[in-house]
Order: C-alpha cells, then sequence, then structure tokens
C-alpha cells in the first residue's frame, strides 16, 4: 500500500500500485484515499498539492459534518476544485435514513452491518456516487476521496472506481481492509472531534475495523442485485463511455 505518511491525516493513500485481472496495475498519482482532511500541516500542503499535483477532492460527508468541522487548510487553494457528494442522506433526510436503515437491517441480518450500510448507500445515493466517480474522471490531475475515518464511506466510491479501473476483486478488498493497519489512529483522532466523538464511542476498536470479507460481499451483493457496479453505473448516468475515460485515467 502507497501510504502517505502526514502529519494532519492517519489513514491517506495512494491507490495506484494494484494489479489488475489482466495483468496490469493501476497509476500512482491519480486517485488518492483520505480520512478528514481538516488537519493538515504545511508540509503536508505542499506534498498533495506541489509534489503530487492534487487538483480535485471529493467530499463524502454530510453538509452537516462539514459545517461543523469547518473549512480545512486545503480551501485556501484557488487551485484546489471541491465537491460535495455525501453519501448520506442530508437535512430532512433523517427520518427516511433510520426508516430504510431499520428495514435493511431486517432484510438483510445475514449480511453484518457493515455490507447493509454500503448496500444502503448505493441504493438511496446513487447521485452522489456517479457525482464522485465524475469528478475523480474529469481531474486534470490527482483526485483525492475523503470522508471521515476514510473507510466506509470512501471504502465504497473506491472500490467503484477500480471496479471500473479493472482491478482484481481480491486486490480491491485488499485495498479497503488496509485501513485496519490504521484504525487505532483513525478512532483516536475521531475521538478528539465533537462532531464525531459520539458515533465512533458507540462501538468498539474491533466493530469498526473493516475486514476483507466484507467488501467481497458487498460487491458481490451489488453483482445480485444491480447486475454489477458497471451495470448500476450505467443504469444512473454514468455510461460506458465515462467508465472508459475512467479505467483510462486509473490505469498505467
Amino acid at each position: 500500500m502507497l501510504w502517505l505518511e502526514l502529519d494532519g491525516a492517519v489513514n491517506i493513500r495512494d491507490v495506484g500500485g494494484i494489479p489488475t485481472a489482466d495483468g496490469g496495475t493501476t497509476a500512482r498519482g491519480r486517485l488518492l484515499r483520505a480520512d478528514n482532511l481538516q488537519d493538515l500541516s504545511e508540509a503536508d500542503l505542499g506534498l498533495l498539492v506541489d509534489t503530487i499535483g492534487l487538483d480535485t477532492v471529493v467530499d463524502l460527508r454530510t453538509a452537516h459534518e462539514i459545517e461543523s468541522e469547518g473549512p480545512g487548510p486545503l480551501r485556501a487553494y484557488e487551485q484546489v476544485r471541491h465537491v460535495h457528494h455525501s453519501l448520506l442522506p442530508e437535512a430532512g433526510g433523517d427520518a427516511l435514513l433510520t426508516r430504510d436503515r431499520a428495514r435493511d437491517a431486517e432484510t438483510d441480518a445475514d449480511l453484518g452491518r457493515m455490507v447493509s450500510h454500503y448496500l444502503g448507500y448505493v441504493a438511496h445515493r446513487p447521485d452522489s456516487i456517479v457525482g464522485a466517480l465524475r469528478a475523480v474522471t474529469e481531474a486534470p490531475g490527482a483526485a483525492l476521496v475523503h470522508c471521515a475515518a476514510g473507510k466506509d464511506r470512501t471504502g465504497v466510491v473506491t472500490a467503484f472506481a477500480l471496479e471500473v479501473a479493472g482491478v482484481d476483486r481480491q486486490a480491491i478488498a485488499a485495498d479497503y481492509a488496509a485501513t485496519a493497519q490504521r484504525i487505532e489512529a483513525i478512532i483516536r483522532r475521531l475521538r478528539g472531534s465533537e462532531t464525531y466523538r459520539e458515533d465512533v464511542e458507540r462501538k468498539s476498536i474491533d466493530e469498526h475495523r473493516p475486514r476483507a470479507e466484507s467488501m467481497d460481499r458487498f460487491l458481490r451483493e451489488v453483482d445480485v442485485r444491480h447486475g454489477g457496479v458497471h451495470a448500476y453505473l450505467d443504469a444512473h448516468g454514468f455510461g460506458a463511455d465515462e467508465a472508459a475515460r475512467l479505467r483510462t485515467k486509473l490505469r498505467d
């Protein structure tokens, strides 16, 4: 895994160098995945913007999270485009989310909590998934996708991007599960934020820990329920031409 060791983020890595099913690899410096970017240092900013060439940030957090945490230091860079595509309902959608989660939990009790939540993103926010992938596709330089922990919401969007790029399913699951290497640091960091403290303390570290089998099961469920990632994206307006452009961008 191409980890970036930064002062102000603990779960950030380049998804380049991952094997594709046809024997190729993903390209470095095209797509980064990360946790919250609020605490980036001057050195971090220099690495991301000046060295790597970051020019697009895709924020998967809710509007409430963004407002509560405040503008991050990358906002000071005019050349860095910021786009917002929440994978959860925004203000006014909490009742819908509660109802749908209860229904999904009953329907998908055998899938596990994480897989059920991920299927909820797919079912209820196709607009945001497509919007996030479109932003990555259109980025002239490096794009960075992030949420709070860089684990669940970021994990789903990154998995879809890697599937389009032709990455082997086992490698997609391994990239997702790599966040487990940093889970203690991620939770420690989120506990320091009033925005996230209450939520993260409801669960043990082990409950927060991502596992490869969760991502594998999730993608298999997308196959069964939606005909696969490509069919799902096509049905929601991200067709073959855009998928081909994203595939080209992400591959060596």
